[in-house]
Protein backbone atom coordinates (compact mmCIF):
# COMPACT_ATOMS: atom_id res chain seq x y z
CA UNK A 1 0.00 0.00 0.00
CA UNK A 2 1.47 3.41 -0.94
CA UNK A 3 2.15 6.09 1.64
CA UNK A 4 -0.88 8.38 1.44
CA UNK A 5 -0.43 11.17 4.00
CA UNK A 6 -1.46 14.59 2.70
CA UNK A 7 -0.29 17.98 3.90
CA UNK A 8 -3.74 18.45 5.41
CA UNK A 9 -3.35 15.17 7.33
CA UNK A 10 -0.03 16.37 8.78
CA UNK A 11 -1.58 19.70 9.75
CA UNK A 12 -4.59 18.07 11.43
CA UNK A 13 -2.71 15.20 13.13
CA UNK A 14 0.40 17.20 14.07
CA UNK A 15 2.48 14.06 13.42
CA UNK A 16 4.69 12.77 10.65
CA UNK A 17 8.21 12.18 9.45
CA UNK A 18 10.62 14.71 7.97
CA UNK A 19 9.20 14.54 4.44
CA UNK A 20 5.66 15.06 5.82
CA UNK A 21 6.68 18.26 7.60
CA UNK A 22 8.61 19.45 4.52
CA UNK A 23 5.51 18.75 2.41
CA UNK A 24 3.33 20.81 4.77
CA UNK A 25 5.82 23.70 4.76
CA UNK A 26 6.01 23.59 0.95
CA UNK A 27 2.22 23.75 0.84
CA UNK A 28 2.29 26.96 2.87
CA UNK A 29 5.01 28.36 0.58
CA UNK A 30 2.94 27.40 -2.46
CA UNK A 31 0.05 29.46 -1.01
CA UNK A 32 2.39 32.47 -1.01
CA UNK A 33 3.61 31.64 -4.54
CA UNK A 34 7.21 31.45 -3.31
CA UNK A 35 9.71 29.52 -5.42
CA UNK A 36 10.42 26.37 -3.48
CA UNK A 37 11.98 22.93 -3.79
CA UNK A 38 11.49 19.70 -1.89
CA UNK A 39 14.86 18.16 -1.01
CA UNK A 40 16.06 14.78 0.11
CA UNK A 41 19.49 13.66 1.10
CA UNK A 42 21.84 12.48 3.78
CA UNK A 43 21.89 14.23 7.15
CA UNK A 44 24.27 12.67 9.64
CA UNK A 45 24.65 13.40 13.34
CA UNK A 46 27.45 15.95 13.10
CA UNK A 47 27.32 18.43 15.97
CA UNK A 48 24.21 17.01 17.64
CA UNK A 49 23.75 14.68 20.62
CA UNK A 50 23.74 10.97 19.75
CA UNK A 51 20.35 9.50 18.92
CA UNK A 52 19.60 5.88 19.92
CA UNK A 53 17.60 5.46 16.68
CA UNK A 54 19.39 7.64 14.12
CA UNK A 55 17.90 8.32 10.71
CA UNK A 56 20.55 9.19 8.14
CA UNK A 57 18.28 10.08 5.23
CA UNK A 58 16.21 13.19 5.63
CA UNK A 59 13.74 15.47 3.89
CA UNK A 60 13.90 19.25 3.98
CA UNK A 61 13.01 22.13 1.68
CA UNK A 62 14.48 25.21 0.11
CA UNK A 63 12.84 28.56 -0.63
CA UNK A 64 14.08 31.25 -3.02
CA UNK A 65 13.97 34.61 -1.24
CA UNK A 66 15.55 37.92 -2.30
CA UNK A 67 17.72 36.29 -4.94
CA UNK A 68 19.06 33.39 -2.82
CA UNK A 69 18.04 29.81 -1.95
CA UNK A 70 17.59 29.19 1.79
CA UNK A 71 17.40 25.77 3.42
CA UNK A 72 14.71 25.05 6.00
CA UNK A 73 14.18 21.89 8.01
CA UNK A 74 10.66 21.60 9.39
CA UNK A 75 11.57 18.49 11.42
CA UNK A 76 14.69 19.60 13.26
CA UNK A 77 13.76 23.30 13.34
CA UNK A 78 17.33 24.44 13.99
CA UNK A 79 20.47 24.72 11.84
CA UNK A 80 22.29 21.45 11.11
CA UNK A 81 25.59 20.86 9.35
CA UNK A 82 26.67 18.06 7.05
CA UNK A 83 23.72 17.95 4.63
CA UNK A 84 24.40 16.08 1.41
CA UNK A 85 21.72 16.97 -1.13
CA UNK A 86 20.74 13.99 -3.27
CA UNK A 87 17.60 15.20 -5.08
CA UNK A 88 15.30 18.20 -5.47
CA UNK A 89 11.81 18.34 -6.90
CA UNK A 90 8.31 19.72 -6.58
CA UNK A 91 7.20 17.34 -3.84
CA UNK A 92 8.09 14.15 -1.96
CA UNK A 93 7.09 11.94 -4.90
CA UNK A 94 9.69 13.69 -7.10
CA UNK A 95 12.55 13.05 -4.67
CA UNK A 96 11.74 9.65 -3.15
CA UNK A 97 14.89 7.54 -2.82
CA UNK A 98 12.75 4.41 -2.62
CA UNK A 99 9.18 3.42 -1.99
CA UNK A 100 9.71 0.62 0.53
CA UNK A 101 7.38 0.28 3.48
CA UNK A 102 9.67 -1.46 5.95
CA UNK A 103 12.82 -0.55 7.88
CA UNK A 104 16.01 -0.38 5.85
CA UNK A 105 19.45 -0.23 7.49
CA UNK A 106 22.27 1.63 5.76
CA UNK A 107 25.21 -0.79 5.72
CA UNK A 108 27.50 1.01 3.26
CA UNK A 109 27.83 4.56 1.97
CA UNK A 110 30.27 5.38 -0.81
CA UNK A 111 30.84 8.80 -2.33
CA UNK A 112 32.05 8.83 -5.93
CA UNK A 113 33.31 11.73 -7.99
CA UNK A 114 32.00 12.62 -11.45
CA UNK A 115 34.39 10.15 -13.01
CA UNK A 116 32.88 7.32 -10.95
CA UNK A 117 35.94 6.93 -8.70
CA UNK A 118 35.33 6.35 -4.99
CA UNK A 119 36.59 9.20 -2.83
Amino acid sequence: MPYMKSAHDVYEQRTGVCRDFAHLALTFCRCRTSRRANCTGYLGDIGVPPDPAPMDFSGWFQVYLSGEWYTFDARHNHPRIGRILMATGRDAADVALDHELWRMDLVKFVVVNRRGVAA
